[in-house]
């Protein structure tokens, strides 16, 4: 009997094998709708560094590192491991695990709590050498510090950062003010939609006091009055655009695929009481400013 031969590369018959390269799962041009039950990925606004963001098993997102770290390595309270396009918070038994952003951003301090393990503390160093890069090749501005004596006041007063709106019999917190939520569209382009939900030329919603108690069956609290920017006054239609995060010209073009994800969370008192504020923020804040 003949030896088996080596691999050459070629066919029987000498033609040349092709062989193509592994490509990551695509979505296709004609699809109805861009998204997948996967990470979109993004950049941290504090620091300027890509961060994956996944849905949680309560459909709550989370921003991870988009490398896997050893597990050994890691402080088992961060520890997060995905499965099939859902992150869970622990690992999954093997070498390796995610780890949240919020751990490693270089902008924002570690917790006393939280005892980061020399690696952990080698990779936010690394965080922090390309966040400077990026700064200072122009590639990404850092927002503007405020004062850490005015900051609870200019929360209140001003606007909130993650404001918390009522709409469709709910409440749901943003996650960017609201002069800065986005049309989550595709244009013709194929790019997203630049234009902003609040807009001059749509109903406006107001700022109002109302209870922080408990909705759809959340534990009760304290009666205590929160700034709610309220929306239930205005058409359905109008408040179904809020809820899809789109602007009044894609929301009037159904067919319209997305391409990311509503960045609206189901209000929770008790998991959000930290964007509970009790002073309602200036009336200017309510409208964008006209050009």
């Amino acid at each position: 009997m003949c030896p088996n031969t080596a691999y050459t590369g070629r066919h029987w018959d000498g033609s040349p094998r092709t062989t193509r390269a592994h490509r990551p799962l695509r979505v296709a041009d004609t699809s109805p709708s861009r998204l997948l039950r996967c990470g979109q990925s993004a950049r941290c606004r504090l620091c300027g560094n890509r961060i994956d963001v996944y849905p949680r098993s309560d459909q709550r997102p989370i921003a991870l590192h988009p490398d896997e770290l050893a597990t050994a390595q890691i402080p088992e309270p961060c520890r997060w491991h995905l499965s099939c396009g859902i992150a869970h918070p622990h690992a999954d038994g093997s070498a390796w695990c995610r780890i949240p952003h919020t751990v490693l951003c270089p902008s924002r301090t570690t917790p006393a709590t939280t005892q980061l393990s020399p690696h952990v503390e080698a990779v936010r160093r690394q965080l922090a050498v390309r966040s400077r890069r990026l700064i200072d090749t122009g590639a990404f501005t850092p927002p503007a510090p405020s004062d850490p004596a005015c900051q609870e006041q200019a929360a209140d007063v001003r606007r909130p950062a993650r404001p918390v709106v009522q709409l469709l019999l709910g409440r749901y917190l943003a996650d960017r003010p609201l002069d800065q939520i986005r049309c989550v569209a595709q244009t013709r382009q194929r790019h997203r939609c630049s234009q902003m939900l609040l807009s001059s030329h749509t109903p406006a919603g107001r700022w109002r006091l109302l209870p922080a108690g408990p909705q759809r069956g959340q534990l009760a609290l304290p009666a205590v009055l929160m700034a709610v920017y309220d929306l239930s006054r205005l058409p359905y239609a109008e408040q179904l655009r809020w809820r899809t995060q789109r602007c009044p010209v894609h929301a009037a073009a159904p067919g319209a695929a997305d391409l990311a994800l509503a960045g609206w969370q189901v209000f929770d008192p008790l998991l959000h009481a930290e964007h509970i504020h009790t002073r309602l923020p200036h009336a200017a804040a309510s409208r964008p400013r006209e050009a």
